[in-house]
């Protein structure tokens, strides 16, 4: 399977909520980052284990997440691919989340070794 095809099936993957589907696709040594934490690139998750736990808080705290509109670029000579999407969701408290984003994978000998995911920073304008 190539990387654009990898990236289609792990977004449909993640748009069905399956963990284990998702984790089929990443290497054991895996990393993921996500876009919020206390650190200049957000919350780091390292090994296949805690790249599970990671992703596992983006359906508990959006249980109705959807990845829609996404679109995916794959540079093959560097292994890489990009996925952009906008992001769908409500919160357990209520809050409706939209809000575009992309995802930089990093892949070797097919499979994902690091997940460095970004979103946009969506503000009230009336708030200022």
């Amino acid at each position: 399977m190539d990387i654009r095809s990898k990236l289609t099936a792990l977004c449909e993957a993640f748009n069905s909520h399956d963990l284990d589907s998702i984790m089929e696709f990443f290497a054991e040594d895996c990393v993921l980052e996500m876009p919020r934490g206390t650190k200049p690139w957000g919350s780091r998750f390292e090994g296949k284990r805690k790249v599970r736990d990671g992703l596992s808080t983006r359906f508990e705290g959006l249980p109705d997440v959807h990845y829609g509109d996404a679109e995916h670029f794959v540079d093959a000579m560097a292994n890489t691919g990009i996925s952009k999407w906008m992001l769908t969701g409500t919160t357990r408290e209520g809050k409706t989340i939209e809000v575009r984003g992309c995802d930089f994978y990093s892949f070797r000998a097919g499979e994902v070794v690091r997940k460095d995911s970004y979103w946009k920073i969506v503000e009230d304008p009336w708030s200022a």
